[in-house]
């Protein structure tokens, strides 16, 4: 055994399939094993050659990436990271990940990239991150979803902040879906996803829930009942009007290096600093440390901290980081996570 991390990669563009095998290739740890020109033959080259993980075009003619992540998924598990156009906030990815998919990311564009290295870098790691992902963990989708969760007890907690990485799409809707209708305070959610994508992804958690859900916007009140995802192209951070000590959000310029955002540490810092031990932090599956010290910083405020269990998590990265730092209160499976916060109101 090489000991490398074996990759089927499925793309019906000939020219695509040369820039990101060699991309891919530029990481000692990644094998290419094979190539596949679409969903079908992806699914047929999956089952023969057993890769630790595909990489998939959306857009492809005859069979596209949802049939092969549907059909992958079904006959042979399989973590799958999908890749999306630049410039077209393709739908159907999030078809591709209720399907099963662990991940998506932009496309490289055929042309010459001006940001090659932040392209490589984020295709790497997302290959990476997938390869440890437990696919078995993948929320599975209800078939009817109904929304019967009300509560009358006196609130403790101002406010709830969440944050997500690779398997967050699919565990941040279990997790709105089953929040109380009548939830007064508000939830503000911070999901590692390219920027174009998070509109589209506030309006499905929308169709859910009864609550309100909309993207954050600068100088916006935090109002209850409302849940925000903030943008993906800056940090966030929620602070107090200095004139109406209202609370807002307010927006920092992402700074070099940085690749994963919204900053989970960012928002969860400024949360600790603004409610202090009236809000409930909760990390959800996602590789890496983000939200770690910003987990710490609400404990440490006397506020209350939830994290994904291991077992739910698709990758157990940022809830076992922030478990192993001693400021969780509670692990808890993503099924019962609201029922859990519900029961902290």
């Amino acid at each position: 055994m090489s000991g490398k991390i074996k990759v089927l990669l499925i793309e019906d563009s000939g020219l695509m399939r040369l820039i990101i095998s060699d991309i891919l290739r530029t990481d000692k740890d990644i094998e290419i094993v094979d190539t596949a020109e679409n969903g079908k033959d992806g699914v047929e080259k999956t089952l023969k050659h057993t890769p630790d993980v595909v990489v998939t075009d959306l857009v492809m003619p005859y069979y596209d990436g949802v049939y092969a992540v549907k059909h992958i998924m079904k006959q042979k598990p399989t973590p799958i990271v999908v890749l999306s156009s630049l410039g077209k906030a393709d739908p159907i990815v999030f078809d591709a990940l209720k399907e099963g998919a662990v991940d998506f990311i932009d496309k490289p564009k055929e042309k010459v990239i001006s940001n090659i290295r932040d392209v490589n870098h984020v295709l790497i790691e997302a290959v990476k991150a997938a390869q440890k992902a437990n696919v078995m963990a993948l929320p599975k989708q209800d078939k009817t979803i109904t929304h019967v969760h009300t509560f009358d007890t006196q609130l403790n907690y101002d406010v709830i902040a969440m944050g997500a990485s690779t398997g967050g799409p699919g565990a941040v809707e279990k997790v709105i879906d089953k929040l109380p209708a009548n939830l007064s305070i508000p939830v503000v959610i911070a999901q590692h996803m390219p920027e174009r994508f998070l509109e589209s992804f506030a309006k499905r958690l929308d169709i859910l829930t009864p609550l309100k859900v909309k993207l954050a916007e600068k100088g916006e009140l935090l109002t209850g009942g409302t849940v925000y995802i903030v943008p993906g192209n800056s940090n966030t951070k929620v602070g107090r009007d200095a004139f109406t000590g209202k609370i807002t959000f307010s927006f920092t310029k992402r700074e070099f290096r940085e690749f994963n955002y919204p900053s989970v540490d960012c928002l969860f810092l400024s949360i600790a600093e603004t409610y202090a031990s009236k809000a409930i932090g909760v990390i959800l599956t996602g590789m890496g440390k983000d939200g770690t010290e910003g987990m710490k910083a609400i404990y440490e405020a006397g506020g209350y901290t939830i994290a994904q269990d291991e077992a739910s998590s698709v990758v157990y990265g940022m809830p076992k980081s922030a478990l192993e730092s001693g400021v969780i209160k509670k692990s808890v499976p993503i099924y019962d996570i609201s029922s859990f916060i519900i029961g902290c109101l």
